[in-house]
């Protein structure tokens, strides 16, 4: 005669795992259908905030940088006035030229020749370069007191290209020939910059 299986007729170590059993299951659907998922989930929303904080704190940098580069640029845009105050206006060039032949004279120098050359784009891009060609004759003190006062214009006046000819000896003085460049600038009128697309 078969024996009747009951929960009354099973060990006790038997009705704990019945009794258990289905729980561990509810538990285990619960962890791998929904715990483990959102957990993925959270971590990949994790990883968005952290981009998202490592975003702000970059803005936030750039913001308080922001100041000070607005300070900066103020005191360069003023410095770029204060050198453009430096460079003739193209219809003072012919004024600032006689000022330098000028100064030249009054230094006890001889003009030999005063060539002006056309103006040409220096390689700043920004300026035009306007040489003029000179030869003068004069002692060494004379040229040096030129050369001296060219550094009390309110103008930059660059001399380039020197040549130093043979000394000669004239009423007890030594007398150079002296040729060089005298060059001025002026700023490229606005209108006539190229666009670089950047404003």
């Amino acid at each position: 005669m078969a024996a009747k299986l009951t929960l009354k007729n099973l060990p006790v170590w038997a009705k704990g795992i019945i009794s258990v059993l289905p729980g561990l299951i509810i538990a285990l659907l619960v962890v791998f259908l929904l715990i483990m998922p959102k957990q993925e989930e959270i971590k990949a929303l994790d990883k968005k905030i952290d981009t998202q904080i490592n975003k702000i704190a970059e803005a936030e940098t750039k913001a308080a940088r922001l100041e000070v580069l607005k300070q900066e640029n103020q005191i360069l845009k003023a410095r770029l006035e204060e050198l453009k105050q430096q460079l003739p206006e193209e219809k003072e060039i012919s004024d600032l030229l006689k000022q330098v032949s000028d100064n030249g004279i009054a230094s006890g120098l001889e003009i030999q020749s005063w060539k002006p050359g056309q103006r040409t784009s220096h390689a700043s891009g920004i300026v035009y370069e306007i040489p003029v060609s000179v030869n003068v004759s004069g002692t060494y003190h004379n040229f040096g007191y030129f050369l001296g006062s060219l550094t009390r214009l309110d103008r930059i006046v660059n001399i380039k290209n020197m040549f130093l000819g043979t000394p000669t000896k004239e009423k007890g003085s030594v007398i150079l020939k002296v040729q060089f460049t005298a060059a001025t600038f002026t700023a490229i009128p606005e209108e006539e910059l190229p666009q670089t697309g950047a404003q």
